[in-house]
């Protein structure tokens, strides 16, 4: 007769099972956190690229220097539509200059042949843009013909838009946001609130909670970017020029590697502001330099080898070759490195600083 027998159906647990599943059921237990992880990167493609869609050619506003050519300026330029000229004293005119409602000043001479003066601010590029567009069209004004014959022909395909060069930074920021915020947050709130306290006592290892924390994370951000591709796609016909693969391949790697940082910065923190300050000291570097809203080789050459080397640059610099100059996945093996290094490491430093109290 068997007595004090264990049941032959006994359930055996795994902890790292168990902390996913714990977590998938907090989160979606809460409504609004559906909206910041699903609708918000929605709501951010909209906003920008409906504020960076393709638009006709903006108006050239310039301001006439009152004098005795004058006139003559402001009829030369009026006839053409894209120029709104108008006439002011010289305190007014750099006035409107200075203030931005001018692009430029322009100073006629009188008495033959004619001869002006452009004023411009050469920091800005509309202002640049401007001097060109008015001397040409002044030029062409007294007199002087083109000797080549040319044609204009208007490119507007989907691969060559800002909202094409957008997504991919995007796509990145997301991901970015989510393994921060997602696994350092959380895991810094569990520690404060004494839950890990209470894991402490029971026998999950620390790899088994830092890779249910990370995977169950992972779950999220993962549909999350699929889901802002996808709908990139419909909405503003954003192509991927290479292999869908390649891309899901970045994603998940990307989603790798900012879940093991979060681990890295929540390790030691044990209140809210240390672990936001942190992110935060984490994070803007990369909000500046990785290229997610304009590239990222506008900064000085001396910077570029630190730019290259942070983990947002050498995943958005993959997904832009694959998604829009349709590269290769084996060709973008240098950001992969690099990404699997800064994977690897922040993990293992997690694993070796993370405390539970």
């Amino acid at each position: 007769m068997k007595t004090n027998a264990e049941p032959a159906t006994a359930r055996r647990y795994s902890p790292l099972w168990e902390i996913v599943l714990s977590r998938l059921r907090e989160f979606y237990r809460e409504p609004e956190a559906l909206f910041w992880v699903y609708g918000f990167p929605i709501l951010l493609v909209v906003g920008l690229g409906i504020a960076f869609r393709n638009q006709p050619v903006e108006k050239v506003t310039v301001a006439v220097e009152q004098g005795t050519g004058a006139e003559r300026v402001v009829a030369a330029l009026e006839e053409q539509p894209r120029f709104v000229a108008a006439i002011w004293t010289h305190e007014e005119a750099r006035l409107q200059l200075r203030t931005g409602k001018a692009d430029l000043i322009v100073v006629a001479s009188s008495g033959e042949p004619h001869s002006y003066e452009y004023v411009f601010d050469p920091s800005r590029p509309a202002s640049q843009l401007a001097r060109n567009a008015v001397d040409d069209a002044l030029q062409r004004a007294a007199g002087r013909e083109d000797i080549a014959q040319t044609s204009d022909a208007e490119f507007n395909e989907p691969g060559g838009r800002y909202i094409d060069f957008l997504v991919p930074g995007l796509l990145g920021m997301s991901l970015m946001g989510g393994g921060l915020w997602g696994v350092g947050f959380v895991t810094v709130d569990l520690r404060i609130r004494k839950l890990l306290k209470r894991l402490l006592a029971t026998p999950m290892r620390k790899a088994d909670f830092l890779s249910g924390i990370m995977l169950s994370r992972m779950l999220f951000m993962i549909p999350e970017v699929l889901v802002l591709l996808v709908f990139a796609r419909v909405a503003f016909g954003v192509r991927i020029y290479g292999s869908v693969l390649a891309v899901v391949f970045l994603i998940v790697l990307g989603a790798v590697v900012f879940a093991g940082m979060g681990l890295l910065v929540a390790a030691r923190p044990r209140t809210l502001e240390a672990v936001s300050g942190l992110m935060n000291l984490v994070m803007l570097p990369m909000w500046l330099l990785s290229g997610i809203f304009f590239s990222s080789d506008r900064f000085p050459e001396a910077v570029q080898p630190a730019i290259k080397l942070l983990p947002l640059t050498a995943l958005i610099d993959a997904l832009r070759a694959v998604m829009q100059d349709g590269a290769s996945i084996a060709s973008q093996w240098s950001p992969i490195v690099i990404m699997l290094v800064w994977a690897v490491a922040s993990f293992l430093l997690a694993l070796r600083f993370f405390r539970w109290t």
